[in-house]
């Protein structure tokens, strides 16, 4: 009975109170500005996030918030400014999200139906765009290998999801961009193409422009969520998940440059084994059906960081093949235990037995290829980066995961095999990690 006053008592000690200050921080990822008696209106967060590392910032600083529901169920704003201590430049990034249904806290609560408009100035790599979380978050700053391709962005977007109650969502974009190399990334005009060279003969494109419509649809019934401080998971993940999107570059409108038209789909489904556990599928493809210089083409899901996923390629160098057509499938099985439990010892752990296969096919078509003699003079093509290849389209790239998962109930060690396109500079094997609560 007298158990609450004893918690009271314990959160007014100086002490305890930051103790408790910090694992909250630390658990939910953002710091509230509310009290015991006043909700909070604004969370400082994500707190992963202040701290991060790239190559051309070297150590970045930065410092983030937005604002709840309690301020304003329908209007939310999120936003951040960065500091790179090696280039002394300063980013931004700002969004400001109008939900047409009330939100209890956050608005990528389920069902998103909102309008959303975000610009920004930052840096990045071309495999950020496939990371699971925040590409500041220091856990992903942890890289696998050295990402010295990066370029700056300079990004304003209109977007509007909306999702039904029953599974079927929509979603509209224009995005209006530019982009500039850093680092060792660079745009390389053509050899026949060259009108101002420089003392080797080469000329450099400073920055490019696109601006690029977007339609998307995603079908996957039945599916509910649950909501957390930094995100919504899926609870139910047995319902067959289906997406499909169309990207087309609009030439000569908000300063773009070029035109494109991108295609993708993908398919997700879980198949349940009883005592053998599960078994997860993805399959993922799209085609790039335009002329574009390379840093519009496709890139494969290269995974740079320590943290396995199922849908990316952990042994991938940064824009190691690039295409204008690709298929991507992963195939990964959870065995519930089944090896583990028969050993005495082990069983008690409740450790469980992951094995994954991941490959992808992919092709550059001949007009997009700056490696054939006929695009020598191309005036929208682009010299190949340094590193890139063409994959043979007779001979896919895959990679196997083997791995012991549940460790406490929330860690996994894999270990990954690179299985072909070896060469220099190149790592076959490679252990990755990945936090996942399972009960």
């Amino acid at each position: 009975s007298s158990m609450n006053a004893f918690i009271h008592r314990m959160e007014q000690s100086k002490n305890f109170k930051w103790i408790i200050f910090g694992l909250r921080a630390f658990l939910e990822n953002f710091v509230e500005t509310g009290s015991t008696r006043t909700k909070s209106m604004f969370d400082f967060g994500p707190v992963n996030t202040i701290i991060s590392n790239n190559f051309v910032d070297n150590y970045r600083l930065r410092l983030s918030g937005r604002t709840t529901a309690n301020l304003n169920k329908h209007l939310f704003w999120k936003g951040y400014y960065a500091y790179g201590t090696k280039s002394h430049n300063h980013y931004y990034g700002t969004e400001i999200t109008y939900s047409l249904n009330k939100k209890k806290n956050a608005p990528f609560e389920f069902p998103q139906r909102n309008i959303i408009f975000e610009t920004g100035y930052d840096v990045m790599s071309p495999a950020d765009k496939f990371l699971m979380h925040n590409k500041d978050n220091v856990f992903m700053s942890l890289r696998t290998q050295k990402v010295e391709q990066m370029y700056f962005y300079n990004r304003q977007k209109l977007s509007f999801d909306y999702e039904t109650d029953w599974g079927l969502s929509f979603n509209a974009s224009i995005k209006a961009e530019s982009n500039t190399p850093t680092g060792d990334l660079t745009f390389m005009k053509m050899p026949g193409a060259v009108t101002n060279p420089d003392a080797d003969g080469n000329e450099f494109v400073h920055k490019i422009r696109t601006t690029e419509a977007k339609l998307g649809v995603r079908y996957c019934p039945g599916q509910t969520f649950i909501n957390t401080k930094q995100q919504r998971w899926p609870v139910n993940l047995d319902a067959p998940e289906f997406t499909l999107s169309h990207t087309m570059g609009i030439k000569n409108f908000l300063g773009g440059e070029y035109k494109l038209n991108m295609t993708e789909a993908s398919i997700y489904k879980r198949f349940w084994l009883g005592s053998w556990g599960y078994v997860n599928t993805h399959l993922i493809g799209g085609a790039q059906w335009s002329k574009v210089p390379f840093p519009l083409l496709i890139m494969p899901p290269a995974n740079l960081t320590y943290f396995e996923m199922e849908n990316t390629m952990s042994m991938l160098k940064n824009m190691e093949f690039l295409s204008d057509r690709y298929a991507f499938a992963s195939v990964s099985w959870d065995l519930n235990g089944k090896l583990f439990n028969r050993l005495p010892l082990i069983r008690k752990l409740k450790w469980r037995e992951w094995v994954s296969v991941k490959g992808m096919w992919s092709t550059l078509t001949d007009k997009n290829n700056p490696l054939l003699e006929q695009n020598q003079n191309s005036n929208l093509l682009f010299q190949m980066p340094e590193g890139a290849s063409v994959m043979d389209k007779k001979k896919p790239y895959w990679e196997v995961v083997v791995g012991v998962h549940n460790i406490f109930k929330f860690f996994a060690v894999d270990y990954v095999r690179r299985m072909n396109y070896n060469g220099p500079g190149i790592k076959k094997n490679g252990i990755r990690f990945m936090f996942m609560a399972s009960f």
